[in-house]
């Protein structure tokens, strides 16, 4: 059994763990310090349950929806500081000022104008956490890609910001301290000033003291406000592609459920001390509070973080989850038990098994999303640390915004009653019920939904090593080429110049119609993509799949293109003129002379057998550089002289053919590729780029007939150029193509019929994403 090495590259040094662990801890000490101060919106401000559900859900909630817009704009931001940096400081800056504002409320104005001015607020407070947030969690992701030093970075900047939950709770006593402050609004008022303060300074610090390299020269999408606008596309397509990462949607959903039942109930242990422990006499009673955060704060810090980290090297990362999740039950059993009135010391003793429900969490969740983000960039060819980032995020903060509600309308649901001496016994019986219980069922669920969770140290590192690989080699593309070719070629006059102006002013909705109608009018050929998503090329194929696909189509096409004569392609043309299609059909031919040689025969074969109208020797072979012009020239006469009635071509970009005259002359066809995509172009000249091409190709072509036997936008992926991929610009461009394809009478076989998941590994997600139909057969658009 072999292994793989982690390169010394992803060691990070202790200095920038700690830089990274102090964002931690201002990360935490915001939401720390909003728990302990949120205390007073019911007992000084006089909010209700409801209410106070409402401050947490509403900012909460839209915190969330901007965490998608906030990863994207961070994964696409071209700057000499990097990606995230700067996002970290104006993030900081901003978190400071608005947490300051945000707690000098005074009761006299009223619940009503105190419930919206500190709701108003708290939406500026929660937009610089978004800001601040989605960033700096992708700065930690991208700091190493060793499956243990991972986990190292996350176990260190957890150890750093359970400091927070140290330290929170003792506010508590100070603000209950009458020689300090005569009351606790006047405390917080205060208090929020220098938390806020010194929270900033603590959250800018990763953006200060973590390097970054410049970004520049990178091939982002824009991120202006048209960009933006045209990114919730790709928000939505990445998005999609992040949940459908099996292991992802476990994470996700096991944070969901474990951190959002704790915070559901986190607020209850104050009153359940205060009321059952205590009877409501505050005499004795303000330093418990104070001890439950701090001593189970503290025994996360010293011994449930490093335990956790631990376990992960010796037994995995799921194992560790499991076994901590459930130790953390246990403690969750012993709270309902030890809250004894009279004795509020015997809850202390549970609190090292409570400890390791949220101490392990982290820790390990946020490791193993940096595994995962290796498993999308093998998906998808991007990386995505901010994007999957902002995903997970909005997990927890979707989940945190329906626990604060779930929490106001708990203690409604109880009989809480505000700024009350004493609760009934019958709410603190449910309260302590509720308190144990949502916890308990929400970790049961995630432990379930975790069991079967399958990324290992194994499988990372074999991941790590694909991508290592794919980086060191330069990607070798079926169709793609440096964008601006075509500008290069013309050398002078403008081709942005041809504007579809109707199809600009049509909506989404009229635009899908539209592709519709087109689409069920008919096309004059489609390029016939076989391999399901689990499959790649060289796979067998069978004829069930190939007669599914050739059923779904036919209703829509003329005319079908294969690409290979072996592995199963040989059945394209048979079954396609069972539907009455016709076919142009092609022999793949590479640098394997010996598969070449099976193309060939088999071309033959299948043209003397009546079942090829056109045969297409060669697919960009010209283009990657495998064999020269004079040995596929040698191909193509074999093939003409075996089939005297069959036109016979090879297939290549229009460029190809520019400067090769003895190759146009044995053709008896030019198949050309048009990609006006790969030329950068932006959609809106797309026409333009094709007559382009067109008018260069009819130059040289010596009178012979030009087909069309590629061209395609793609639905998502990476942006080249001026050339954006989404669903609005393959379907403008399918349409415009056609429009134009049948004004001038030109055959155009349009790339392509269905979405190709293998190719992924040589061409990114872009290459994935040319169909008409997606993955699973379904019409995309």
């Amino acid at each position: 059994m072999s292994t793989i090495n982690s390169s010394s590259s992803g060691k990070v040094p202790m200095g920038q763990k700690i830089a990274f662990g102090l964002g931690m801890l201002a990360n935490q000490m915001f939401p720390a310090m909003i728990g302990i101060f949120t205390v007073v919106l019911i007992e000084n401000i006089g909010f209700s349950g409801l209410l106070l559900g409402l401050t947490y859900f509403i900012p909460k909630f839209y915190d969330a929806l901007f965490d998608l817009v906030m990863g994207y704009v961070s994964d696409n931001t071209k700057s000499k500081w990097g990606r995230r940096r700067q996002y970290v400081l104006a993030g900081a800056i901003i978190l400071g000022i608005s947490f300051a504002l945000m707690w000098q409320l005074y009761a006299e104005n009223g619940v009503t104008y105190n419930f919206w001015y500190f709701l108003i607020v708290s939406l500026i407070f929660y937009s610089g956490l978004t800001i601040f947030s989605i960033p700096y969690v992708a700065m930690g992701y991208e700091m190493s890609d060793d499956f243990h030093e991972r986990t190292n970075i996350m176990a260190t900047s957890q150890l750093i910001g359970q400091l927070a939950w140290v330290v929170a709770p003792w506010f508590w006593v100070i603000m209950a301290d009458k020689t300090l402050f005569p009351s606790s609004d006047v405390a917080v008022r205060t208090l929020a000033v220098y938390v806020a303060i010194g929270c900033a300074i603590l959250a800018a610090i990763p953006a200060l003291f973590i390097p970054s390299k410049s970004t520049l020269n990178e091939n982002y999408s824009p991120i202006d406000f048209k960009g933006i606008l045209g990114s919730f596309g790709e928000i939505k397509e990445g998005l999609k592609a992040s949940i459908e990462i099996k292991p992802f949607r476990k994470i996700c959903i096991a944070t969901f459920l474990i951190f959002n039942a704790f915070q559901t109930t986190a607020g209850f242990s104050y009153f359940i001390i205060k009321y059952y422990l205590f009877k409501g006499n505050e005499n004795g009673f303000g330093l418990w509070p104070t001890l439950f955060g701090c001593v189970g704060a503290v025994i996360t810090t010293l011994v449930v973080i490093p335990i956790v980290a631990f376990m992960s090297k010796k037994m995995g990362k799921k194992k560790a989850f499991l076994v901590s999740q459930g130790i953390s039950v246990i403690g969750y059993i012993l709270l309902y038990l030890l809250f004894v009135p009279g004795k509020p010391y015997l809850f202390l003793f549970a609190l090292p098994f409570f400890s390791f429900g949220i101490g392990s969490l982290f820790t390990l969740m946020m490791s193993m999303t940096s595994d995962v983000i290796d498993i999308d960039e093998l998906n998808t060819g991007k990386r995505r640390e901010g994007t999957l980032g902002a995903i997970y995020w909005w997990m927890v903060k979707f989940g945190t915004a329906v626990a604060g509600l779930l929490s106001g309308l708990i203690l409604s649901l109880v009989a809480f009653q505000s700024n009350a001496a004493t609760q009934t016994d019958e709410t603190m019986f449910w309260l302590r019920i509720f308190f144990v219980g949502i916890p308990i069922l929400g970790t049961s669920v995630a432990i379930w939904v975790m069991k079967d969770y399958d990324i290992d140290e194994v499988k990372s590192r074999a991941v790590r090593a694909i991508l290592d690989q794919r980086k060191q080699k330069p990607k070798n593309y079926s169709s793609a080429y440096l964008s601006g070719k075509l500008v290069s070629l013309l050398k002078s006059g403008s081709i942005n110049t041809n504007v579809d102006q109707e199809l600009n002013r049509k909506s989404e909705a009229e635009l899908r119609a539209l592709f519709s109608d087109t689409l069920h009018y008919g096309l004059h050929g489609l390029c016939f993509s076989p391999y399901l998503e689990n499959q790649k090329a060289g796979d067998i194929l069978t004829e069930d799949q190939i007669q599914r696909r050739i059923d779904i189509i036919a209703p829509y096409t003329h005319w079908v293109r294969s690409f290979s004569c072996t592995d199963g392609n040989e059945l394209i043309p048979q079954l396609a003129h069972q539907k009455g299609l016709k076919t142009m059909v092609g022999a793949w031919i590479s640098n394997n002379r010996e598969r070449n040689e099976i193309e060939i025969e088999t071309l033959i074969k299948l043209g003397k057998s009546g079942l090829v109208d056109i045969a297409a020797v060669g697919n960009e072979v010209l283009h990657r550089e495998e064999i020269s012009e004079q040995e596929l020239m040698g191909y193509i006469h074999r093939v003409k002289e075996a089939l005297p009635d069959i036109p016979v071509g090879c297939v290549d970009a229009y460029y190809q053919f520019l400067d090769r005259p003895d190759l146009i002359s044995s053709c008896d066809v030019l198949l050309v590729n048009f990609y006006p995509f790969w030329e950068g172009a932006n959609n809106d000249y797309a026409v333009s780029y094709l007559q382009s091409m067109l008018a260069m190709t009819q130059k040289v072509a010596q009178g012979k007939k030009i087909i069309i036997a590629e061209t395609g936008w793609p639905s998502k992926g990476e942006t080249v150029s001026e050339a954006i991929p989404s669903e609005i610009n393959a379907m403008k461009y399918f349409l415009v193509s056609q429009k134009w394809a049948n004004k001038h009478n030109i055959d155009v076989f349009h790339f392509s019929s269905f979405d190709e998941m293998w190719k992924v590994e040589q061409e990114g997600e872009v290459g994935t994403a040319w169909g008409i139909w997606d993955k699973n057969e379904k019409v995309k658009f």
